[in-house]
């Protein structure tokens, strides 16, 4: 059976930069959603959260990641979603990032995964692999993802696509 992916928004960050990429108003018509990120923040913070139905609350992830020089593990309750490039990674560069959610018009609890690469000419950028929880059983209908410090800058984009099972 193909699988699909239907473009449902685009995002660009405007001159200026946003406090937060916002998609909103998601339709239920699809299996699951596909976030695709490509994102720089304003300050030294190089963090990335996301929340669905505007809920920071009621996430748990567990994650493996490592720094050009050694690898570890994490777990928390919390809304992380990956690392992000900021001022202190070399200048004009993006982090990739994609977050991918099952099911997200079920009845049960949401899982996602988040897998992201920074990309720096130096000796330390993190690439990290994320397995997270939402634990609701709302559909999602909103997606917000923000730096933890300052703003996404000017360029960074973020594309949502709906993937169907055709």
């Amino acid at each position: 059976m193909p699988v699909t992916y239907k473009k449902i928004a685009t995002v660009t960050v405007g001159s200026g930069g946003a406090a937060a990429i916002t998609f909103s108003s998601i339709p239920a018509t699809y299996t699951d959603l596909a976030l695709k990120l490509s994102l720089r923040a304003s300050s030294t913070g190089g963090d990335a959260y996301i929340k669905f139905n505007t809920s920071s609350s009621n996430f748990s992830r567990r994650d493996l990641y490592g720094n050009g020089s050694s690898a570890a593990s994490s777990s928390a309750s919390d809304n992380y979603a990956g690392n992000i490039n900021n001022t202190n990674q070399t200048a004009s560069t993006f982090s990739v990032m994609e977050i991918y959610i099952p099911n997200y018009a079920g009845s049960t609890n949401k899982s996602f995964s988040s897998e992201t690469n920074q990309e720096n000419n130096a000796t330390s950028a993190f690439a990290r692999l994320l397995a997270g929880l939402w634990s609701q059983t709302a559909a999602i209908t909103d997606i917000e993802i923000t730096p933890n410090t300052g703003n996404w800058v000017h360029h960074s984009t973020a594309v949502l696509y709906g993937i169907s099972k055709s």
